[in-house]
């Protein structure tokens, strides 16, 4: 039996701390499914869902057992569909574990196979998020030490873009 694992995220856009949970998830299991999700609490996203996964595609083209897909439902239906055996989240600090840890019991009463894998994110990578990186690059500020090297123009353009639309409104 393979062990499939769900990697869900808005990846909006993907960062290295991204990328780091789901390098080491793809050592842990057989194949990893980084999912694009529809997060209903955030703001309206940067890029596509379409983009995210060119971006999140080109970022993990070197991982074998990784492939990505998009979501706009419950991710325990999506889990149940695919037989995965886990769902992997990453840790930044204890205020993302109080949130999660919500989500893998209220996930768990929807589909008792939703088993909730932690994996606390690498030290470097603690602080970093994707409003982080959205934020140095709307006031130009260099975001490459945060995301992939290989989407990182593609990344600067969006955003730096969303700040000239912003620039000319006022």
């Amino acid at each position: 039996m393979r062990r499939i694992a769900v990697c869900p995220g808005s990846f909006d856009p993907v960062t290295l701390g991204h990328l780091d949970i789901i390098t080491r998830a793809s050592m842990l299991f057989d194949k990893v499914i980084v999912l694009i999700s529809t997060n209903a609490t955030k703001k309206e996203a940067s890029f596509t869902a379409t983009e995210r996964m060119l971006m999140i595609a080109e970022a993990t083209a070197h991982l074998d057992n990784v492939v990505i897909d998009i979501l706009d439902g419950l991710l325990v239906d999506y889990v149940k569909r695919v037989q995965a055996v886990a769902i992997v989240k990453g840790l930044r600090a204890v205020s993302d574990f109080e949130y999660e840890f919500q989500m893998a019991l209220t996930n768990k009463v929807l589909y008792a196979g939703a088993e909730t894998v932690f994996l606390t994110t690498s030290q470097e990578n603690m602080y970093l998020s994707s409003s982080v990186v959205k934020q140095i690059a709307y006031f130009n500020g260099d975001i490459s030490p945060f995301v992939p090297a290989c989407i990182l123009e593609m990344i600067q353009q969006r955003l730096m873009k969303e700040r000239g639309a912003f620039d000319d409104e006022y």
